[in-house]
């Protein structure tokens, strides 16, 4: 028999017996082991979907990471760290907002703001203002522009975009997002609002000037038709004038006998009728 084997069985009843002596500690240890990590698991195993990315909070070390973001994967982290998600695909938001012209009347816009946030500075976005960005800088941010801007513009070129008055607006609201670390895509007008009795005169001022502009090019076309015609008139009395110079009677007479002898000589039946006096031209008449 070996030797060994009586030591092993002696081990191994050690063991049973311990286990046996501490099933108890062992079976609540177990079970609060199992819930921890049940209770942290969602915190420490992170699935950064399509479109989003994150950034990362480490509570215990250098707080929000600025350096890098987390791209679309999954990713572990220790529990009492957090995982900031973020969109960063293209979004909407509609908003209105009311703002009074330099003659201090109302006008409301109705817009669709297309935006997402800076990619490359997303840290940075969270860290200055959080998930929260969209009510807390990009609304106010256009809303304070807007409002300055318009606030200076008479009603009437901001409801026919004179000269893209409102275009250029929408342009530099777009461009003071950029240093607040979210792209805006484009700003929609949806709609622009203006009291009743002044959209109404603005309307009616619009077509009296669509009618001007329409008889002003009829006495354009006049003008232009006028011009030919006293063109066309002095080319036909310049012609005159020259045929008259060049003309005579010998030259008129010869001409005539030139006609005559052409008809003559045509096969049809005519009737040759000698003129009287010393300057008759001869008629032909005749039918086929």
């Amino acid at each position: 028999m070996n030797a060994e084997q009586p030591i092993k069985k002696t081990r191994f009843r050690k063991l049973r017996l311990w286990i046996e002596d501490k099933a108890p500690v062992l079976i609540v240890g177990g079970l609060l082991m199992t819930i921890t990590i049940a209770f942290f698991l969602d915190n420490m195993v992170i699935t950064i979907k399509s479109g989003e990315t994150g950034v990362l909070y480490r509570r215990f070390h250098s707080g929000t990471v600025t350096q890098y973001v987390y791209p679309e994967k999954v990713h572990f982290i220790l529990p009492w760290n957090k995982m900031y998600i973020y969109t960063t695909r293209v979004q909407t938001v509609k908003h209105e907002l009311t703002v009074l012209t330099n003659k201090g009347l109302p006008l409301t816009l109705f817009l669709n703001i297309r935006y997402r946030p800076d990619y490359d500075m997303l840290g940075m976005l969270h860290k200055r203002i959080g998930p929260d960005y969209v009510n807390r800088t990009l609304l106010p941010e256009i809303e304070s522009v807007l409002r300055k801007r318009l606030g200076q513009i008479d009603p009437e070129d901001v409801y026919t975009n004179k000269m893209g008055v409102l275009t250029k607006i929408m342009f530099i609201a777009i461009e003071e997002m950029i240093s607040h670390h979210v792209i805006v895509e484009d700003i929609i007008i949806r709609k622009i609002q203006l009291p009743e009795k002044i959209r109404n005169a603005i309307e009616n001022k619009l077509v009296e000037e669509q009618i001007l502009e329409t008889y002003v090019y009829k006495l354009k076309v006049e003008e232009q038709e006028a011009k030919r015609k006293g063109i066309e008139a002095k080319g036909i009395k310049d012609y005159q004038k020259i045929i008259a110079e060049t003309l005579s009677d010998k030259l008129i007479k010869w001409q005539g006998v030139q006609a005559t002898l052409k008809l003559a000589e045509s096969e049809n039946a005519k009737v040759v009728i000698i003129g009287g006096g010393k300057d008759g031209i001869p008629v032909i008449l005749g039918n086929n």
